[in-house]
């Protein structure tokens, strides 16, 4: 029998093998066991599934609304769930609220994305840079650090603000500057753990500079911390630019933020409840999304989590 009269291995065969025939193969191989581990977890799913379908109802916004968001019709105004044609009822203005809150996904959506990208890629450039030099540049950089943590984060995000001015984008910027610095105490520590290891000085001894180092064999060994951290943090950030929202300093009226609708059905929650509870919901259920897919990813991704 010839070696191609053999059977061939299946993808689930050829991605669970224990003896990988390349480095892509064994990057394959990793990725799917992964992922596998994390299927297993009903709950993470469940918040993977939810995080799903708020991007799909993001990307379909226009098609999905059932009314312009910004459109008033005071003849309809505050009309109670279940009124035909309006399927959550309507604000003050007559606006519907299940349109507001299909389009605000995609304010929620902007924000989680910027600050997902900005806070932790300057958490991890101050922590490596800190814990790899050590001395004084990371006792300067530790120090401010800390500075930030001594702050809570919703009243340090309202300084910026207030310093920037009102806007989603100072929004966004205002918490991304105040939602780094534990991803820099992350990374410095997973970096002091690192830069001692056997194998960072036999990169050294073969000429790599620092900067080779840090970018090549230090931050990859970071992602999975941050990417675990960054999704355990989604829910606190969501409630910050909901926080800014309801005070009138992040997106402005009459865009659909669901901070803002809170703020603005607040007056009248005793008797029209619908109009802040709505919102209050959707924010609730993504947060919940983001924490539960924070525990899952934590599972699979964190190396210090219990594997026996």
């Amino acid at each position: 029998m010839s070696i191609n009269d053999l059977p061939r291995p299946t993808w689930r065969e050829w991605l669970l093998t224990d003896t990988p025939t390349s480095r892509n193969h064994a990057r394959l191989a990793n990725m799917y066991q992964a992922w596998l581990a994390f299927r297993g977890n009903h709950m993470a799913m469940f918040g993977l599934g939810i995080l799903l379908f708020l991007v799909f109802v993001a990307a379909l916004a226009p098609w999905l609304a059932p009314h312009d968001p910004f459109i008033q019709d005071l003849g309809a105004r505050l009309q109670p769930p279940g009124t035909p044609g309006y399927i959550l009822g309507s604000d003050s203005l007559g606006r519907d609220i299940l349109s507001r809150l299909i389009y605000g996904s995609r304010i929620t959506l902007y924000i989680v994305t910027l600050v997902a990208i900005v806070a932790p890629l300057a958490g991890l450039f101050v922590g490596t840079v800190a814990g790899y030099a050590g001395g004084w540049a990371d006792i300067l950089l530790m120090r401010i650090t800390d500075i930030f943590l001594a702050f809570p984060r919703l009243v340090l995000a309202l300084a910026f603000v207030a310093a920037l001015g009102a806007g989603i984008e100072n929004a966004v910027l205002a918490i991304s500057l105040t939602a780094w610095p534990p991803y820099a105490r992350i990374a410095r520590a997973e970096t002091l753990t690192i830069r001692n290891t056997d194998y960072i000085h036999a990169i050294r001894l073969q000429g790599a500079g620092p900067l080779r180092i840090i970018t090549k064999h230090i931050w990859p060994l970071c992602i999975s911390s941050l990417v675990v951290r960054v999704t355990l943090d989604m829910a606190g950030i969501i409630l910050a630019a909901a926080g800014l929202g309801f005070l009138g300093l992040g997106a402005q009226p009459p865009s659909p933020e669901w901070g803002a609708m809170i703020s603005e059905g607040r007056k009248f929650i005793l008797d029209h409840w619908w109009v802040a509870t709505m919102p209050g919901l959707a924010i609730f259920t993504v947060s919940l999304a983001f924490n539960l897919l924070g525990d899952g990813l934590r599972d699979v991704l964190d190396p210090k989590e219990g594997k026996s």
